[in-house]
């Protein structure tokens, strides 16, 4: 017998498709990952029922070299973008031309990572719009004997397309519009006809989702954090929504398409909230929820204090080892033992210390050399080749590193790299620089993370969108309070309360005195922000300069990398 559907209510019928602006775009790229500067071209069609309202198109100077292999794709050389805006000149356009629409894309996941890193790039917020993503939808649509392929040359043959693709992105937009249209098409003789029923035609919805939407009924449209329960009041998925009732009741109407989320769907009883006066303190509390109930369904936060660290051994040669336990002077976090013993072994190659585990006496050391001693690579202070004190300005280079106040390491890996190159050794020339990058971007990771959680208070303020304040109390790197002063209401006496009422914090010891690394992560994103403002803190917030000057190095890294993945 076939099961009864539910009659979906008033407010879930939706937006008819005739009505729904879509805005249909596609990019071309100098071939590399997603970053601020790898864009060089926009187009973009808007339409709405059938009828195009606009086009938005232009070249962009990613501001680096085009890969010979991408030009003679795409036919863009650099002499056509060396007098092109740059992206952050082109951005603010092209995100008032898809304002409020659906946007659209063949392979959508490609064009929106290189968007939303672009924005992020250059500060500007990406919209969390609706996304239809046209390959997903041929997969659903068509068989695969019907077109043999889903790229967009094949579709656009298949559905007639007035434009034929041709690695230019106002060509490829308007032909991904007729296939836009074709599949608009043929969902719609299933009974697709609303922009709800699009999105949740996608991932096939099974009747047990939908028949569980009532669960979302009681929830507000604020935003928070929000708990399925299962029949044992288990909590079994924990997340976060601007808008509550919204985002839960996605789960029940289509958009969710994972199975196993699915599977915790068919679980759940209940579905609780907790509303949070804006996104970091939801943010904050759902990595709290996670590490409290450990959800079967959540795949991370799980182990919120857990992590490796690297610090130096308490011996006459020290040596770097991998911990378990944050203690002063250490390196970290890192999420698995291995990164932190690729990062140990880098800076120990770095300094000059050995990487042998043996306890070394200082009276009367009786080891044989190891080859990197042959190498030139270690003192061997084993073999007494090397005294405690001639040891010891290696083991404060590396306290100095670690702490921020000594770069000599990094110089002398630097030199070591050039000698590599010059020495046509490319293959380790290489491998050296990326081990060197990793060690640079875990330095920088990890003093940024130290010098918020050693502050006692910092007050923070950022916009609302609508006129007001939202306020962040954070002591020793953990979120104490927070709060939002509206539009119209002084914010001050809002920031007092929040202070009188937040949570008092100890501090333990340790580089992050205790706070859990992702929830300063967490923390570091909102206070980078746009237009994020200090009200105050009880000491200067600053950062060690040895590692910030060596930016610019891992940009050119980064491109150096990327354009060896692209060739």
């Amino acid at each position: 017998m076939r099961p009864v559907q539910a009659q979906l209510a008033f407010d879930e019928l939706g937006t008819p498709l005739r009505d729904t602006t879509f805005v249909v775009f596609d990019l071309e790229t100098t071939g590399a990952g997603p970053g601020a500067s790898e864009i060089t071209e926009i187009g973009a069609v808007k339409v709405s029922g059938g009828q195009v309202l606009g086009e938005f198109a232009t070249l962009v100077n990613p501001g680096k070299v085009i890969p010979p292999q991408i030009v003679s794709l795409t036919g863009i050389t650099q002499a056509m973008v060396y007098d092109a805006p740059p992206i952050e000149e082109v951005l603010p356009a092209f995100l008032e031309f898809i304002r409020g629409a659906v946007l659209v894309a063949h392979n959508s996941g490609f064009d929106t990572s290189h968007m939303r890193a672009a924005c992020e790039g250059h500060g500007y917020v990406w919209p969390k719009a609706t996304v239809v993503c046209t390959v997903r939808l041929a997969r659903r649509v068509i068989p695969r004997d019907e077109v043999g392929r889903y790229n967009l040359l094949a579709l656009s043959l298949l559905f007639g397309a007035r434009t034929r693709p041709s690695h230019r992105a106002l060509d490829d937009a308007r032909a991904t519009v007729d296939v836009l249209h074709g599949l608009l098409e043929r969902v719609g003789n299933l009974g697709v006809h609303s922009l709800e029923e699009l999105m949740g035609y996608l991932p096939e919805v099974t009747v047990a989702q939908r028949a569980k939407r009532h669960l979302a009924a009681d929830l507000p449209a604020a935003p928070g954090v929000y708990l399925f329960r299962g029949p044992k009041e288990e909590v079994l998925y924990v997340g976060t929504a601007k808008d509550l009732r919204r985002r839960v009741r996605t789960y029940f109407t289509g958009s969710e398409g994972r199975s196993r989320i699915r599977e915790m769907v068919a679980l759940a009883e209940r579905v609780d909230h907790v509303v949070c006066a804006h996104s970091l303190e939801a943010e904050v509390r759902e990595l709290r929820l996670i590490g409290a109930h450990r959800p079967a369904y959540n795949r991370r936060s799980k182990n919120r204090h857990q992590g490796w660290w690297v610090g130096l051994t308490d011996e006459a040669f020290p040596r770097l080892s991998v911990v378990r336990l944050p203690r002063p002077g250490v390196l970290g976090p890192f999420r698995n033992q291995a990164d932190a013993r690729t990062t140990a072994d880098t800076l120990a190659g770095a300094s000059g210390l050995r990487t042998c585990t043996q306890r070394i006496s200082p009276k009367a050391p009786s080891g044989t050399p190891c080859v990197l001693a042959e190498l030139g690579r270690c003192g061997a202070p084993c073999a007494g080749r090397q005294s405690v004190e001639a040891y010891g300005p290696a083991v404060e280079s590396v306290s100095g590193l670690i702490a921020g106040l000594d770069g000599a390491p990094l110089h002398a890996a630097a030199a070591h790299l050039e000698r590599l190159a010059e020495g046509r050794h490319y293959e380790q020339a290489a491998r050296h620089r990326d081990e060197l990058a990793g060690l640079i971007r875990v330095l920088g990771r990890a003093h940024r993370q130290a010098a918020l959680a050693s502050i006692g208070e910092l007050i923070a303020a950022g916009p609302d969108g609508a006129g007001g304040w939202e306020l962040s109390v954070i002591r020793y790197g953990r979120l104490a309070s927070a709060g939002v002063a509206r539009r119209g209401v002084p914010p001050m006496p809002v920031v007092e309360a929040l202070v009188a009422s937040a949570e008092t914090v100890m501090p333990d010891p340790g580089p992050l005195h205790g706070a859990p690394p992702e929830e300063v992560g967490v923390l570091l994103r909102w206070l980078a922000r746009p237009g994020v403002r200090l009200v105050r803190t009880t000491r200067p917030w600053s950062e060690p300069t040895t590692v910030a000057g060596w930016r610019a190095w891992l940009d050119l890294v980064t491109e150096a990398h990327s354009l060896e993945h692209v060739g």
